[in-house]
């Protein structure tokens, strides 16, 4: 139960206790801002170098993917979820590879980005259609479903948060009771699943289901 717990790292004058969570958070908000600009200052348009392809063959993957979801005319959405990918990809599986908490194993997080999904899938919704259109969508096709359909605007970033945190905290707590048992050699394999892949997987389903209720939002 004190592994669960996200502790407070330090405290400052005016923004109070700053949990472990954040720590790692800025952690990581710093390495991706930095690898950004390192790898691409010297880029060229001609005789690229294998970082350079590499990073180009990411990049188009993640652009080809999130636009068959939400189409291409919505490409000014995919900057956000790659970067909400980049940061899931790092923070689900800092754990094995630094020996940080993930951050996501802190249920602020998991609902923070989810609440912040919820807004941009709205968002996107009243952008595409109109405010108004967006208002009478909850009465359709009948208005008695209408308190349905504003409990579904709940319900998303909900279930994006709750499977999130299950998920990673589910692995933390295996992962915690394996090394307890047997803590030498068996843990090693077992965390390239609960700490790597499943991590990584996790990390996949929050932008893919974002990407879908965003498509759904606009339809």
């Amino acid at each position: 139960m004190e592994e669960l717990n996200c502790e407070t790292v330090f405290t400052l004058p005016v923004l109070g206790g700053i949990s472990e969570s954040v720590v790692v958070t800025w952690i990581i908000m710093a390495v991706l801002v930095i690898l950004s600009i390192v790898l691409v200052r010297n880029l060229k348009v001609e005789n690229p170098g294998k970082v350079q392809l590499a990073l180009e063959a990411g990049i188009g993957w993640a652009q080809d993917f999130f636009e068959g979801i939400i189409g291409k005319e919505n490409r000014r959405y995919i900057p956000y979820l790659i970067t909400v990918l980049l940061y899931l990809a790092f923070s689900n599986t800092i754990a094995p590879l630094f020996g940080f908490k993930p951050p996501t194993k802190d249920l602020n997080v998991t609902a923070g980005l989810a609440i912040m999904s919820m807004c941009l899938i709205e968002y996107s919704g009243i952008h595409k259609n109109g405010l108004k259109h967006w208002v009478k969508h909850f009465a359709q096709p009948v208005p008695v479903v209408a308190p349905i359909m504003i409990l579904e605007v709940v319900i998303r970033p909900l279930s994006l948060c709750m499977r999130l945190f299950g998920n990673m905290l589910a692995g933390f707590v295996v992962m915690e009771l394996i090394k307890t048992i047997v803590p030498l050699i068996i843990p090693i394999p077992v965390s390239f699943y609960f700490d790597i892949f499943d991590g990584l997987l996790q990390a996949y389903v929050f932008v893919f289901l974002t990407g879908l209720f965003m498509n759904e939002e606009m339809e």
